[in-house]
């Protein structure tokens, strides 16, 4: 399974790249702050039946 992922920040357009635990779950959703410009980001990460991850973020 992937255990980094990326996605766009939905305020300043940067590809950020992510830490992921596939141990915690299948399915997960919090809440992390844009390293680049500080604005946070709702993340949703799930596994395909490939084990790659799938991040999709939006503005919080």
């Amino acid at each position: 399974m992937d255990e980094t992922g990326t996605y766009i920040c939905d305020s300043c357009g940067e590809e950020i790249e992510v830490s992921l635990d596939p141990s915690a779950g299948s399915q997960q959703h919090y809440v992390e702050d844009c390293p680049v410009c500080c604005v946070p980001n709702v993340l949703d990460i799930s596994w395909d039946d490939d084990g790659l991850a799938v991040v999709r973020a939006q503005r919080e």
